[in-house]
Parts: structure tokens; sequence; C-alpha cells
């Protein structure tokens, strides 16, 4: 884990710095790779101890803040928030995850050679991947796809077993693509 610390408005303090890596430490067990943690520490008006984190890690981006008059309890509750927060994640995935019994269905992927679909020749196939179209519902592929980052995602309905397609639109909201029924 990646930590950085940034003192605002007072003296930096290799305890502070220490015991929030130490207390940090609880948190790994909620994400799998943590890439990096940024910890701001700051002192308003001599009594307002601000404890400020914010976690970045692959899928995942979380961030908690916490006042009080004692720097080491604003790490703690920041801390708990965090955990909480991280918690309320995983919770939320293991309840969207299909049971077992239910599989996706082979998608293949295909690349093609820019310059072979201009002529009327017969397209180049670059490279060719199978992927697993998983069930999932919107909701969840809304969810994955925030996670991941990615600006589209082929599934399949959990709740109508068809492949549909989730895509991020240049407005920022989703579009759904889902097959016709004859």
């Amino acid at each position: 884990m990646q930590v950085s610390t940034t003192f605002r408005q007072m003296e930096q303090s290799d305890a502070l710095k220490a015991y929030a890596e130490e207390k940090l430490e609880r948190v790994t067990k909620y994400i799998d790779e943590p890439v990096s943690v940024q910890v701001y520490f700051a002192v308003e008006k001599k009594i307002r101890h601000i404890v400020e984190i914010v976690i970045t890690a692959r899928g995942i981006s979380t961030k908690a803040s916490e006042a009080t008059n004692d720097m080491y309890a604003a790490i703690d509750a920041v801390i708990d928030k965090i955990e909480r927060q991280l918690k309320r994640y995983k919770e939320k995935i293991k309840a969207h995850k299909p049971n077992g019994d239910e599989h996706g269905r082979q998608i293949s992927k295909k690349i093609f050679q820019a310059e072979s679909l201009d002529e009327n020749a017969e397209p180049v196939v670059i490279r060719t991947k199978i992927e697993t179209a998983k069930p999932m519902s919107v909701e969840e592929a809304v969810m994955q796809m925030d996670l991941l980052h990615k600006d589209f995602l082929v599934f399949t309905d959990s709740s109508s077993s068809e492949i549909k397609v989730l895509y991020r639109r240049k407005d920022g909201n989703f579009g759904l693509i889902e097959p016709q029924q004859s």
C-alpha cells in the first residue's frame, strides 16, 4: 500500500504518520489491491483537528473526513468511516453476484484491421477474444461499469437471459441495447 501524507497549517509529525499507516492496515481486508492512499492532516483555529483520507484502488475510490479536538481521535473516526464504506461496498458486490448455477454466455470479440474495412476486400481479423457475458441485472451492470471505468459492457440479463449491451453516453448517462422481441 502506497501512503502519502500532507500536513496543512501544522508541523509534520512522524508519530501521526505512523499511527495513520498502522490504522490503515485494517482496511486492506476489504480491498484487493490498494493502489494509493492520501492522508491529509489539518488544524483550524488551533482546536479543530481534521483528517481526510482518500483511497484509490482498482475499481474503487472512496473518501472520508472527520474533525474532532484530538488528531488521534480524528484518525480513528475517519478509519471507522472508511471501513464502514468499504464493508457496505463488499456486501453490495456479494448481493449482486449471481448464484453458481447460472453460467454466462460465451461471446467473441474480433478486432479488424482498419485498412481492410476501407477497401472492398475481405476484412482482416487482427485479434479474436472470447469472453463470458455474465448474468446480472441492469443495476449491477451500471455498478460494474462505474467500478471498472468501462465505456460499455456486454452482459446476460439475469431476469430474461438475453444478451444486452450497456454503454456510457457522451452526456454521462447510460444507454441500453436490447434484442427486439419477435
